[in-house]
């Protein structure tokens, strides 16, 4: 009779660890997935590296007109980079 009370609570551990199972894919399937673009996240990427670049070459620069430039620059990276983000 030991066996069968053993299978008993073997069945039960397993039919528990299932139910949690199915809860937890419940849960995961209301949740949204972000799918994420691979060609903005390139272009999200290459706008920040072209900014850290930007103001690199700011504090390198002394002449004032380049100065406006840079700075023109960076503003628009930053405006496509809150489109993209």
């Amino acid at each position: 009779m030991g066996d069968a009370a053993e299978g008993l609570i073997d069945a039960d551990s397993r039919i528990q660890e299932r139910m949690e199972e199915l809860e937890e894919s419940r849960r995961n399937a209301r949740k949204p997935h972000a799918k994420v673009d691979p060609e903005k996240a390139r272009q999200l990427e290459s706008c920040r590296l072209a900014r850290t670049e930007l103001e690199q070459q700011m504090v390198l620069t002394t002449h004032p007109v380049r100065r406006d430039q840079i700075t023109q620059a960076v503003a628009e990276l930053d405006r496509r980079i809150a489109q993209l983000a």
